[in-house]
């Protein structure tokens, strides 16, 4: 099979780690095709990034798709555009904080999401509601700019450590997900380090995307993930006008 990892921001270091991530679980059946966003932010940190990388994303998806990917992972933590995306495309399209809590869910009772800035942490707590699991989950921010995880001289590994030790003893946390694809290459040092289940969200996402695959499942397209109606649209997003019904 094949996976298609889109990175919704136009980092392309942040594309080779997601990719490195993904590999390093996939089956020895799947091919991994990474692509990174042609247009939008450098990173995404927060609502307006988001909304901004969108387009890219939708049209990295299509047009991976169309090449003949089997299944889309879209490598945020934020799981930017991925209700979008799942109108958009038949393949299943999985996102990296949905995928990384259901499998924490598996392993703990409780766990702590360690992101990285405030304004992430508040999106996320939005998303573990969604999910289902806000009962179950806290959500720290690490004082992070995203692009400080891609500079190895930066204290950003000093501040998630602090934020998992805070998590273990203050939350009682008995796993720890790491909230930002840019942690991909963290998780099994972290891991060896705590003695705790860590949970990188870009590992999770490919056995999800497998899962789907391997039992012959796509997403529905009856009610919220239906086609798109087709219509014209309008300037920038002339591009992606639906074709169809």
């Amino acid at each position: 099979m094949r996976i298609l990892i889109v990175n919704p921001n136009t980092t392309l270091s942040m594309t080779e780690k997601a990719a490195a991530a993904a590999r390093a679980v996939a089956g020895p059946n799947t091919e991994i095709i990474a692509r990174t966003s042609k247009s939008g932010p450098a990173s995404i940190e927060g609502h307006y990034d988001g909304a901004i990388a969108l387009p890219g994303v939708l049209t990295e998806i299509r047009d991976g798709e169309a090449a003949g990917a089997n299944a889309a992972v879209i490598a945020c933590f934020d799981d930017t555009g991925l209700e979008a995306a799942r109108a958009l495309a038949r393949i299943p399209v999985v996102g990296l904080c949905e995928s990384a809590v259901a499998t924490a869910a598996m392993l703990a009772q409780r766990f702590t999401v360690v992101t990285t800035l405030e304004r992430s942490r508040v999106l996320i707590e939005n998303l573990v509601i969604r999910y289902g699991m806000s009962a179950r989950t806290k959500v720290r921010a690490a004082d992070i700019p995203v692009l400080q995880l891609e500079d190895k001289a930066s204290p950003a590994l000093a501040k998630l450590r602090c934020e998992i030790e805070l998590a273990l003893v203050e939350d009682g946390a008995e796993a720890i997900v790491l909230g930002c694809a840019g942690m991909a290459d963290l998780a099994r040092a972290l891991q060896a380090e705590y003695g705790v289940p860590v949970i990188d969200g870009v590992s999770a996402a490919v056995k999800q995307a497998e899962a789907l695959v391997s039992q012959g499942l796509t997403t529905s397209k009856r009610g919220s993930y239906a086609p798109p109606l087709s219509k014209s649209y309008s300037g920038l997003m002339s591009a992606l006008a639906p074709i169809s019904a």
